[in-house]
């Protein structure tokens, strides 16, 4: 498996599979004898030599990691996302039997931008008002693409008609797959937050509420909330995954916390 991670988010017409958070089982990939807890895995074609030292807070790139927390092992890695490294990981161990989170088909919903909303819009998080066109889309929009190589990472405001047929002429190869808008409303701020294990270095109650709520549903440990604010309202538009360089240097503390099993420091 590579360890590199592709864009292979589920298609649009993914039929949604909602399976139960608790008691699901956990992944790691192949690991060797001495690899303790929270401490970097990697494939062994990585691996010159065996190491778990942490160094710059513990977080290296294209690593997974692995924590004992509430009675579950937890995966934190840079993506999620469908026949990546991370997926197989989480797949083979819940064909074992073991307790991970998050599940196999929790992520492959989480970056689905009409499948996220729907799963909190069931489970009672504010989402942005939705659908899904193969041409026509309101003004101002916020707006993702949805055929097969799509990233929820890669969205789009459109204000104007001119940008917006650029816009998705270019999320929809030339209109040969359908995308998803979320019509913007006066006084709408589209802001971004990353969320470790639902907690975030941002301030304010309704995105500190928000990534509570998200990890509550999805459990991904580290992932990127974009969202629409209305005053002091948030409304959820979509989950991304999060890479590791791109994160702050508050978040990298959060985060190798976590790893190093000092999230209450």
């Amino acid at each position: 498996m590579n360890s590199r991670l592709r864009n292979g988010s589920a298609g649009a017409g993914q039929a949604l599979a909602v399976r139960p958070l608790s008691g699901l089982p956990v992944a790691v990939p192949v690991q060797e004898p001495g690899i303790r807890p929270g401490a970097p895995v990697q494939p062994e074609s990585k691996r010159p030599g065996l190491k778990t030292g942490l160094r710059n807070n513990g977080i290296s790139r294209d690593m997974l990691y692995r924590i004992e927390l509430d009675g579950a092992c937890h995966i934190i890695s840079e993506d999620y996302s469908y026949k990546s490294e991370t997926y197989y990981s989480i797949l083979r161990a819940e064909m074992d039997g073991k307790k991970v989170k998050p599940s196999s088909a929790t992520v492959l919903d989480a970056y689905v931008v009409p499948i996220c909303l729907e799963r909190a819009h069931l489970a009672g998080i504010p989402v942005c008002a939705w659908d899904i066109s193969q041409g026509y889309a309101p003004l101002p929009s916020l707006v993702y693409g949805l055929n097969y190589f799509a990233s929820s990472a890669d969205y789009a405001v459109i204000h104007d008609s001119g940008k917006g047929k650029e816009v998705i002429k270019h999320i929809t190869n030339k209109g040969k797959y359908p995308f998803c808008f979320q019509k913007l409303n006066e006084g709408a701020e589209v802001a971004t937050t990353v969320a470790i294990f639902g907690k975030t270095t941002d301030t304010g109650s309704c995105i500190t509420d928000l990534a509570r709520q998200v990890y509550e549903l999805f459990a991904i440990p580290l992932v990127t909330i974009v969202y629409v604010r209305y005053g002091s309202h948030c409304c959820l538009s979509s989950l991304s995954p999060t890479r590791y360089s791109r994160l702050s240097a508050a978040e990298r503390t959060l985060l190798a916390a976590y790893i190093s099993h000092q999230e209450f420091l």
